[in-house]
């Protein structure tokens, strides 16, 4: 008789059954469950992460949804086609103009520093090609057509366009002079729930025009209006603007019955002499004036600026001094200014406001001192066709957000 095997050995045509299967099994089921956990979070809960992202970073907003599909369910799409909901426009990021003579439409791609988290993306934008920049609103580009005048608006991070007509109508019949097409500005305003308009201006021949997406036509807004400074602020367009020696704050869109929202003091001297900065600070509308000092010899031109600051309260039309600006500092330029928190920028000093002059291109002057210090010198790379000489990179962040304000450069 045969030996007797033990249990635990198989016997020969039994199939072997091994205990490594099922714990691997578990383990896979393990993952999936883990996985599917993440990607079903209760509606509620993917709700109030997008509405914190959306209050800080729309490019935060757009990677969340890319994470998974069923958090892009149910979350609103980012590329709005109708760029009409200003909490998905790219707020906070500025455009960097590279200093090395290329322009953008050239070089196709733009790059880009959010003020607040000092985060930098290179965005490639094949939209720039054939096209002049003539403005940014919070972020998003507006482009001028270099053979039809056509403009139109461009999203930079979901690359939505929304089309205008061309300005070539209006231009005839309203500006009348080639060369201020040169100096065109313009801002993006808010002209319902579901529609934006874009508001352009010449300096040299003081008309404010104006189209709503979808409409076939531009149209005067107003005309003979001397404007200082301009800024797109909640949805609207304010500025300061010169009639005599008066100075005042005006809404330019949407056109308004009472238009005029405060007077300017006109105690600092001539008004001619002083320059006028509107600019976006906390939530709120700032007025810098800078006006000149008692002239003594042998002082640099750029220690004879002083500023005043003022708060303007839009609802009762005042404008209330400003003695400290506490954490965030100021960059001015003619068209645009921009305030920004020295907290997230170490480099950037608080309280403290930038500017450049003709021969001093970066000035920062303290708030709490008055006492203006230059930190760098003019040194011309272009002539207006050719670079003419390398680049003087490396540049500071003041460099570069200074720069952002100064239109000519782009």
């Amino acid at each position: 008789m045969g030996k007797k095997l033990p249990p635990s050995t198989p016997t020969a045509g039994r199939r072997r059954k091994g205990p490594s299967l099922a714990p691997l099994s578990a383990c896979k089921r393990r993952r999936t469950h883990e996985a599917s956990g993440w990607a079903s979070l209760p509606t509620d809960v993917v709700h109030l992460v997008t509405s914190r992202l959306l209050a800080g970073d729309v490019v935060d907003y757009i990677v969340f949804r890319a994470v998974c599909s069923g958090w892009r369910s149910c979350t609103s799409d980012a590329r709005d086609p109708t760029l009409s909901k200003p909490d998905l426009w790219p707020r906070g990021w500025v455009a960097l103009c590279d200093g090395d003579g290329v322009r953008p439409d050239d070089a196709g791609e733009i790059g880009f520093f959010h003020a607040r988290t000092a985060r930098r993306l290179r965005v490639r934008l094949p939209e720039l090609l054939r096209h002049r920049i003539v403005g940014f609103t919070q972020g998003l580009i507006i482009l001028l057509n270099k053979r039809t005048a056509a403009v139109r608006v461009l999203h930079p991070f979901t690359r939505v366009v929304v089309d205008l007509p061309s300005l070539i109508p209006v231009f005839h019949d309203a500006v009348r002079n080639r060369n201020s097409l040169l100096d065109m500005n313009a801002a993006v305003c808010s002209a319902s729930a579901t529609s934006i308009a874009v508001v352009a201006w010449f300096p040299w021949t003081h008309v404010v025009i104006g189209a709503e997406a979808g409409r076939p036509t531009w149209e005067v807004l107003h005309p003979g209006l001397f404007l200082r400074s301009i800024l797109p602020f909640q949805g609207r367009l304010y500025a300061t603007v010169a009639k005599g020696d008066s100075r005042k704050i005006m809404q330019l869109y949407p056109r308004s019955p009472h238009p005029v929202l405060a007077h300017v003091p006109n105690n600092f001297g001539d008004p001619s002499l002083c320059s006028y900065f509107l600019m976006e600070s906390g939530g709120r509308v700032l007025l810098a004036i800078r006006h000149l000092t008692a002239q003594h010899c042998g002082v640099d031109p750029f220690q004879q600026n002083a500023y005043k600051l003022f708060a303007l309260d839009i609802d009762r039309g005042e404008l209330i001094p400003v003695n400290c600006l506490g954490g965030r500092a100021l960059f001015l330029s003619r068209d645009r200014s921009l305030s920004v928190s020295a907290r997230d920028l170490p480099s950037v000093n608080s309280n403290s406001i930038y500017f450049s002059l003709r021969r001093d291109p970066v000035v920062v002057h303290s708030i709490r001192t008055g006492f203006s210090e230059r930190l760098a010198v003019t040194c011309q790379i272009h002539d207006g066709k050719d670079r003419i000489r390398p680049s003087v990179c490396p540049f500071t962040i003041a460099d570069h957000l200074l720069t952002y304000c100064h239109p000519h450069e782009w």
